[in-house]
């Protein structure tokens, strides 16, 4: 599957039915009179969140959304059908913008949050509607209601509890593969990661979604390699874990760099708070590990966990402390286990019938 985050279309909704200009005719009835309806309602655009879509690749084959019109209204009194809604699915997460590309309109956070962007016109008056004591045969009707109409951007930022990030070659994706179930492509070259990585980890009971993005280079926020755009999907994160390469000629620039383009993209990614990990401990001794850990926090870091991907060295303990980042959430029991013992189970009640 194509990923794709940004995507702009078009709406509108539905306009109303006319109203009916009719008149009773009916054998053996004298006077019959006006009795044409009203026109039915048009159809709205409501945009629903749904789970399973993590990309809007959807939506560049399929650009224009419209509703259907209402039915006009008809003889007898007989109103028009309200024309149905058209929904449309979209990934949680999902950012409506305005034409602009700067006014948020909706932010779907929440599984089957739904709004209606846009309402369906109102159906026409029929000419039944304007009888009155001194206008016994009214011939005036309305047409009924247009539909809106507006061009909108979608822009998703997938909804992730920890974010990894990190310069090119860094070992991201090596690291999110041993620590979820994510599949990411390694290879020993820039840019491995074109787009963005979500994988499931659980770790002692608990899950929690870790999101990987490509790698950040000196200016990136000026659009230097792949950019800043995909920083958009850690902003909703809780927590940063930064890696760094154990290799690399000066580990305390490498966090530098990522720094500062964390800062200059802003949205608040300056101020979450940030693990540092030195990774590849597997390919350095002891003694250069620890060296460069006190650069590091020489360099700004609060503490730096010494890990490796590839052997999973040390990751326990960096897992240890994402947890205390994260909200307290029950721990789920592995399939074909039983409950632990100090757990109450209900009381066993005697069968009665109903």
């Amino acid at each position: 599957m194509h990923f794709l985050d940004q995507a702009k279309i078009y709406l509108k909704s539905g306009g109303g039915g006319p109203g009916a200009v009719s008149f009773r005719r009916e054998k053996y009835i004298e006077y019959g009179g006006p009795d044409g309806g009203n026109g039915g309602k048009g159809g709205d655009i409501i945009l629903v969140a749904v789970p399973g879509l993590n990309t809007l690749i959807d939506f560049r084959y399929n650009q224009h959304f419209k509703a259907k019109r209402g039915s006009h209204g008809m003889g007898r009194d007989r109103t028009g059908a309200g024309a149905e809604d058209l929904v449309i699915e979209v990934p949680i997460g999902t950012q409506v913008l305005d034409e602009d590309k700067e006014t948020v309109l909706v932010d779907f956070t929440e599984e089957g949050q739904s709004v209606v962007l846009l309402e369906g016109g109102m159906g026409g008056r029929g000419n039944a509607s304007y009888k009155s004591s001194t206008n016994r045969a009214p011939r005036q009707h309305q047409p009924g209601v247009a539909g809106q109409e507006m061009w909108v951007w979608l822009r998703l930022k997938l909804l992730a509890d920890v974010g990894l990030v990190g310069l090119p070659n860094a070992g991201k994706s090596t690291f999110i593969n041993a620590v979820s179930n994510a599949g990411a492509k390694v290879g020993d070259y820039a840019f491995t990661t074109l787009i963005p990585k979500l994988g499931v980890v659980r770790h002692k009971g608990r899950e929690f979604v870790l999101a990987d993005i490509p790698g950040l280079i000196e200016g990136a926020a000026d659009g230097a390699g792949i950019g800043d755009r995909f920083l958009g999907h850690i902003e909703r994160c809780r927590v940063l874990i930064h890696l760094i390469d154990i290799s690399h000629d000066d580990p305390p620039s490498a966090m530098r760099i990522v720094e500062q383009e964390l800062e200059a993209y802003g949205a608040g990614l300056e101020d979450k708070p940030r693990l540092v990990a030195l990774n590849k401990v597997d390919l350095a001794d002891a003694e250069l590990a620890k060296g460069f850990g006190e650069e590091l926090i020489a360099a700004g870091a609060s503490k730096v966990f010494p890990v490796s991907g590839a052997t999973g060295e040390g990751i326990n303990e960096l897992m240890d402390a994402v947890l205390s980042y994260l909200p307290d959430r029950t721990a789920t029991e592995q399939p074909g286990t039983l409950p632990s013992d100090d757990v109450d189970s209900p009381e066993e009640k005697p069968w009665t019938p109903i």
